[in-house]
């Protein structure tokens, strides 16, 4: 049996030998947070999540679940880092039921460099695998913590990127959230759009369109970053966008 302990200990040791003093400091100060750093990079975290995968491949969901719960109460980021990249690995183990826990680690996490993590990655796979599961979504799009509601946005993303997903429940969801001032929460939804208008640009032109009166200038400039020009111009903003002038000037 693997235990929360020994996997908190193979963690450590890794991270002590890779991390650095300097990037633990800056990584804290980027990320202006009250958790502990090592100074692991990703890359070595990710690395090392693989090979503690690798080494445990019979790792039951139970013990999937007590790990990374006592790697996210450890108060260390690096260490909260891996055990997303634990549920990646082991995203065969997961569950819709587990949804509810997966939320509440968002809760606690606090920081967009864990929440779209899990909202994204974790929480969308589960999401893509288990449709039903998005008859979640507007529950989580109404939660008082905006990392929830940025988490009902997000836990579509991937699959959205990618031509399919619901792209009218997220439109709703979305459409819901026009008048919140927090930052991330406009982030989130041009950041979908962008994303979306990549492979479907009628839909994110449509929507902003639609909604053009209430939708914030982060969320529209985001959202209209890729759309063609007549699009563009049809929202009232310049044919080209900023990095379309950028480019132009480098070239």
């Amino acid at each position: 049996m693997t235990t929360p302990a020994g996997a908190r200990a193979f963690f450590r040791k890794r991270f002590v030998a890779v991390g650095t003093p300097a990037r633990a400091e800056q990584e804290q100060a980027y990320l202006k947070s009250d958790l502990r750093f090592y100074g692991a990079s990703v890359p070595e975290i990710r690395r090392a999540s693989a090979d503690f995968a690798r080494a445990h491949p019979d790792l039951t969901r139970a013990e999937l679940r007590a790990i990374v719960d006592g790697l996210y109460a450890s108060g260390w980021h690096d260490l909260r880092s891996a055990s997303i990249a634990l549920l990646g690995s082991y995203a065969n183990l997961l569950r819709e039921s587990d949804l509810p826990w997966l939320v509440r680690l968002v809760r606690s996490s606090d920081t967009w460099a864990h929440v779209d993590w899990l909202a994204a990655d974790i929480i969308g796979g589960v999401v893509e695998r288990h449709r039903g599961s998005l008859r979640r979504l507007p529950g989580w799009a109404k939660d008082e913590s905006f990392w929830v509601r940025r988490t009902a946005l997000l836990a579509q993303l991937r699959v959205l990127s990618r031509g399919a997903g619901d792209f009218a429940l997220f439109a709703r969801l979305a459409a819901g959230m026009l008048d919140e001032r927090e930052f991330f929460i406009r982030k989130a939804i041009g950041w979908i759009l962008r994303e979306v208008s990549k492979k479907r640009p009628r839909l994110v032109y449509r929507f902003l369109r639609e909604h053009r009166a209430a939708v914030s200038s982060l969320s529209l400039q985001e959202g209209a970053k890729y759309l063609p020009a007549r699009m563009r111009t049809g929202l009232g903003l310049p044919a080209k966008a900023a990095w379309q002038l950028r480019d132009e000037g480098d070239a």
